[in-house]
């Protein structure tokens, strides 16, 4: 077990190493064709798991989600199974390979509440004050333009509406927490809840209700 467990540890560090080393400076999202290494949860870090992530969201049935670089449907496949029939999850990705990932999973699991986006985040195609909770997961440091995806989601959310920011260390376009905040704040939004640390966390913005 212990021998397994080192090996998956070598293999997430060796590509890794590899795709940040192809981005060179540029932002170049995971390649579709290595989804099934973003589909899976890390083992070796729990902030990142999708259960984790979702269960700091309060979600319920009947709410609008937003999974912007949504990349293989880690997150939107569980968020459409807990918003429900009556709840919405809108999937957004440059790649059409991963959006075509999220269409089989979900025909797969059954689920008829998720619409597909192609489109990056900034881009203009979000409605606005649409959706009740938005997700960027380990998505942020490929975004050419991060203070226009962040005004977009802004834009898009409701107000009250909550943004969860992830990031972790293994990520090639990792973020430090102190750099994602200010780009948040800079957009309207304003801190409501801290998990992690340094090199695995979770930052979770709320679009204030007024002025």
């Amino acid at each position: 077990m212990l021998k397994t467990l080192f090996g998956l540890l070598g293999l997430f560090i060796l590509v890794s190493l590899a795709w940040r080393l192809a981005s060179g400076r540029r932002s170049l999202p995971c390649p579709s064709w290595l989804r099934w290494l973003v589909e899976l949860d890390n083992p070796f870090c729990r902030t990142g798991r999708a259960a984790v992530i979702l269960s700091r969201l309060d979600l319920r049935p009947g709410l609008a989600v937003l999974d912007a670089g949504c990349g293989p449907g880690r997150l939107t496949i569980p968020a459409a199974g807990s918003v429900g029939p009556q709840g919405q999850v809108t999937a957004l990705d440059i790649q059409r390979g991963m959006l075509e990932r999220v269409r089989a999973r979900a025909r797969a699991e059954g689920l008829e509440n998720i619409t597909l986006i192609e489109a990056g985040a900034g881009q203009g195609r979000l409605e606005r004050g649409r959706f009740d909770r938005a997700l960027l997961v380990t998505v942020l440091g490929e975004i050419p333009q991060p203070e226009a995806a962040l005004k977009e989601i802004f834009d898009s959310l409701k107000p009250g509406g909550v943004l969860s920011v992830t990031e972790l260390i293994f990520d090639p376009h990792f973020q430090p927490r102190g750099k994602v905040a200010r780009l948040a704040v800079s957009a309207g939004f304003r801190q409501r809840a801290s998990f992690g640390g340094s090199l695995a966390y979770t930052l979770n913005f709320e679009k204030p209700t007024s002025g």
